[in-house]
């Protein structure tokens, strides 16, 4: 390996692991913001934002949104957006650090959707990976009246998150990745705006300098930024490795909420998150090589958090 190939690697990783500080940094960011303006608003903002800044990165983009790459985004962007919407709902009513444990789930849920979807084949170490998350599951969120209404959301978050990432493993190949993250971007700023207008009380803008640096800081570093450092490292790196470094976004929203005062980690909390943080990484850690069409839990767009 070249010296600058080494270099390109190191670089990489560096970016990676603040791609993923930023996304923790949005779970804690987002908490205190989404309880002063609507859930449909404030994403709506936030995905509007980060659409308008990837078009004009790169305008051309525009000449490939051909009927394939609309069709594949705009469905794609419909499990996302479901997704986000849940996710952040759930968030209102949970701690950042059990949403970030939570959401991780859709690491475990990927395989299976591919398997019940278009029968791809399960592998050992998948449903092993199942059964820690479970356990991680029970331990963290279970208390004597059962899970709580934020840690259904959340599930049903990362239940969306992991169909998103089947659609696009299916459909997306061959198709123009930029192009594919703009349409869903844009799928999603449209259905939240549609609900931000159904609720009664029409869109309203964030009410305060605190929430619209949420938005700005969710939007521009989190989602747009994000996903272009994470399209460049990909170019430089693995895709198992970058999946395996993905994951570093758990611990970095833990280590977050704690430091601001929104999360007190308990023993249980503690315990159960190592335990979905094992299963997660025991999901993205290759074991054999990949077959035409099959169906990984790659984080794809810089998103999820």
């Amino acid at each position: 390996m070249t010296a600058s190939k080494i270099g390109g690697n190191r670089l990489a990783v560096v970016l990676l692991l603040a791609v993923t500080a930023a996304w923790g940094a949005s779970f804690v960011l987002m908490k205190p913001a989404i309880e002063r303006q609507p859930v449909p608003d404030f994403l709506a903002t936030r995905f509007t934002i980060a659409t308008v800044i990837l078009i004009l990165a790169r305008p051309v983009v525009l000449r490939a949104f051909d009927r394939r790459t609309l069709w594949t985004g705009t469905v794609a962007g419909i499990c996302l957006g479901v997704g986000y919407v849940t996710q952040t709902i759930g968030l209102h009513f949970a701690s950042p650090a059990i949403t970030g444990f939570l959401t991780g789930l859709y690491v475990v849920a990927t395989p299976f959707l591919a398997r019940v979807l278009f029968g791809q084949r399960l592998n050992g170490k998948v449903v092993i990976a199942a059964v820690l998350a479970l356990v991680g599951l029970g331990v963290i969120s279970l208390t004597s009246f059962g899970l709580g209404v934020g840690e259904w959301w959340i599930i049903v978050g990362a239940i969306f998150f992991a169909l998103h990432i089947v659609v696009l493993g299916k459909w997306s190949p061959g198709a123009d990745a930029y192009a594919l993250t703009v349409i869903q971007l844009a799928v999603v700023s449209v259905g939240t705006f549609v609900l931000a207008f159904t609720d009664g009380d029409g869109y309203a803008l964030p009410p305060d300098t605190d929430v619209w640096w949420a938005v700005i800081i969710t939007a521009v570093l989190a989602t747009a930024l994000g996903f272009l450092l994470q399209t460049w490292a990909q170019s430089k790196m693995d895709p198992s490795r970058v999946a395996i470094i993905l994951t570093a976004e758990v611990p970095w929203t833990a280590f977050l909420s704690v430091a601001v005062g929104l999360d007190v980690l308990t023993t249980r909390t503690i315990v159960g998150g190592s335990i979905m943080f094992l299963a997660m990484i025991l999901a993205e850690w290759p074991s054999r090589k990949l077959r035409p069409g099959d169906i990984v839990p790659t984080h794809p767009l810089g998103h999820f958090e």
